[in-house]
């Protein structure tokens, strides 16, 4: 069994090649004793600043005489090595049909290959090549295709966003699902970084490879492909219509199409499958120079050796019991259009691999609570949601042009400038008092103070809010059991984050995963 070390630092200016001479050092043995040195973790810390320090977690291995002598060294603790055993082969002529190829219903892919399975994945959207040119469309002139945009299309939502991999989940499968990714092309150092981060242009190529992995296994993968109907007979799945036109018999649906697929949960309602409306949370997305929040979090400009700045802030009113918090930061990145719908404004956050953007940007949200949803019915956050993306669509003009405000301004405070942007397709500045519901505005205004104090420097007239963020999570679950069945329909499995099990990259892929664990199991 290896060992494990913590908490070994070094400068941003060090290079990781000493890692093995130091960590020799700080166990008073010769580097030539150590074996199979690797970094388990690497993290920052910027608490005493401008010094700041890389923190190192390592893994190695010692002959056997070292081995008893390190074993008394407090500094050091075993690694437990569980044996990874590989999924026994299965052979099933049950027909398997994943609806949605976004983390959820690519790793379930993944993982029903390791059994030998194969499965039909149906996908709404393009593939990532001819979906990534839809999206630039639509962001240069304001031409959207609902069928392939920011939401929909291979990949998931996360396609066009930062590429983020953190997750607080400490399940066991994390490590594979890295291991996955980075196997098909994302940064070796996915694997270890306490904030893991592929960034959106290399995801694509990640995806991709996964695509061509799974043809070349036999999976059936097919897009421009919306399921239209499902067929159920005895309480069970029998069959999927695709397009209103064509249908394929279905003993095991994975249904993984993302949160942002209100006609599927339409269909899902209609069919009078078990819905739960779950909360959420919606507000505006800031803007604010890249080196004012490097200057804010490293106390000096970014150091060599150091990424992009990030930061995650939250408040709670102990008025109305609201939180206000940061989601999805993206260091380096710009503010995209992300609608789904044809007069509808919603916004995201993107970043590239390198995260060279002279901006940073983050969702500012509150929760939104069941009493606050409009009416009855488990499609009732779906209305709240639409509702207000449409009034952002006429507040900002048309043409899926963004409602924005100066940070100062939007606070009542004096000092403001012309609110500016990197969002596509462009900004256009207003008071943004009337695009969200009154709750949210006023616990956005009184965190954002709160934030002020915390970050010096956060509150200031170089930063810009663009509205609406109203596509953070879900606001449906599809019921299941706990063999991730639904409860009221046989043979369908929801999944990931628009069956409402997930919240990100990392937490769908795992859900994924955990479904085609069930579904083999079965078989």
């Amino acid at each position: 069994m290896p060992f494990i070390y913590r908490n070994l630092s070094l400068t941003p200016q060090d290079s990781e090649e000493e890692l093995p001479a130091i960590l020799a050092a700080k166990l008073s043995v010769l580097s030539t004793c150590l074996r199979d040195i690797r970094i388990v973790r690497k993290g920052i810390d910027a608490r005493k600043k401008p010094h700041i320090k890389l923190v190192y977690t390592l893994s190695f291995s010692a002959d056997d005489a070292l081995r008893k002598q390190l074993g008394t060294d407090s500094s050091l603790e075993w690694q437990d090595e569980k044996p990874v055993t590989a999924p026994v082969p299965i052979q099933s002529s049950k027909h398997i049909v994943i609806v949605g190829s976004g983390p959820a219903g690519l790793f379930a892919a993944l993982r029903l290959a390791e059994y030998g399975l194969m499965a039909t994945i149906i996908e709404r959207g393009e593939p990532v090549e001819q979906r990534a040119l839809s999206v630039q469309r639509f962001w240069k002139d304001g031409v959207l295709d609902p069928e392939s945009n920011v939401q929909f299309g291979e990949g998931g939502a996360g396609t066009f966003s930062d590429g983020k991999l953190t997750c607080r989940s400490k399940d066991p499968l994390v490590p594979w699902v890295l291991e996955q990714l980075a196997a098909f092309g994302a940064q070796p150092e996915v694997r270890y970084l306490a904030k893991p981060h592929i960034g959106t242009d290399r995801l694509r190529t990640v995806i991709s490879a996964i695509r061509c992995e799974l043809r070349a296994k036999g999976f059936d993968v097919r897009f421009c492909c919306r399921m239209t109907d499902m067929k159920v007979k005895n309480g069970c799945v029998t069959a999927v219509t695709l397009n209103d036109t064509e249908e394929i018999p279905c003993d095991h649906l994975i249904l993984a199409t993302g949160h942002s697929a209100r006609d599927t949960f339409e269909l899902l309602d209609r069919l009078k499958v078990p819905l739960q409306r779950k909360p959420f949370a919606m507000g505006l997305r800031v803007e604010h120079p890249q080196e004012l929040i490097n200057r804010i979090q490293y106390g000096s400009q970014k150091q060599p050796g150091l990424p992009a700045a990030d930061y995650a802030l939250a408040w709670n009113s102990s008025n109305s019991g609201r939180s206000a918090y940061s989601f999805c930061m993206c260091p380096g990145g710009v503010v995209v259009g992300g609608a789904s719908e044809a007069g509808g404004v919603v916004t995201n956050g993107m970043s590239g691999q390198l995260r060279n953007s002279p901006y940073a940007n983050s969702a500012l949200v509150v929760n939104v609570r069941e009493d606050d949803f409009d009416g009855p019915g488990p499609l009732a956050g779906v209305r709240l949601q639409r509702r207000w993306e449409q009034r952002a669509f006429e507040v900002g003009g048309g043409s899926f042009v963004a409602p924005a405000q100066n940070l100062l301004d939007f606070l009542r405070l004096p000092g403001k400038e012309p609110a500016r942007s990197s969002y596509r397709p462009g900004i256009r500045e207003t008071d943004l008092d009337s695009v969200l519901p009154q709750f949210i505005i006023d616990t956005l205004r009184e965190g954002i103070v709160d934030f002020g104090r915390k970050l010096k420097g956060f509150i200031t007239s170089e930063a810009t809010l663009i509205g609406i963020e109203s596509r953070t999570s879900s606001p449906i679950r599809v019921l299941r059991d706990g063999g991730f069945e639904s409860v009221g329909v046989k043979g369908l499995y929801p999944a990931g984050e628009g069956a409402g099990y997930a919240g990100g990259i990392m937490s769908s892929a795992v859900d994924g995963i955990k479904v085609a664990d069930s579904i083999a199991g079965r078989l």
